[in-house]
């Protein structure tokens, strides 16, 4: 194998800012800040914007908005007028 391609994985706590949800998992992202966690560790940090923990897919809060019709139905209803 070749030497110097193979990005470095270590562990790297990512934080969810929409609910201050925290998990560690191994990861390459680079990452500028870093935390000290409960058990004592320091770990590189890497803030979300949304996660599984705090997305409206995942948490069963997304709403279905049903369009009436789609855009063909939408123009034929808006020139039905016109064309007679």
């Amino acid at each position: 194998m070749k030497s110097g391609i193979h990005p470095n994985y270590r562990e790297v706590c990512f934080v969810d800012l929409s609910n201050s949800q925290q998990f560690v998992i191994r990861s390459c992202v680079n990452t500028r800040e870093s935390i000290k966690l409960d058990d004592g560790r320091e770990l590189p940090l890497y803030k979300l914007d949304t996660s599984s923990e705090s997305h409206p897919f995942y948490t069963g809060t997304q709403k279905s908005v049903d369009n009436m019709g789609g855009r063909v139905e939408k123009f034929r209803n808006r020139y039905a007028r016109t064309a007679k």
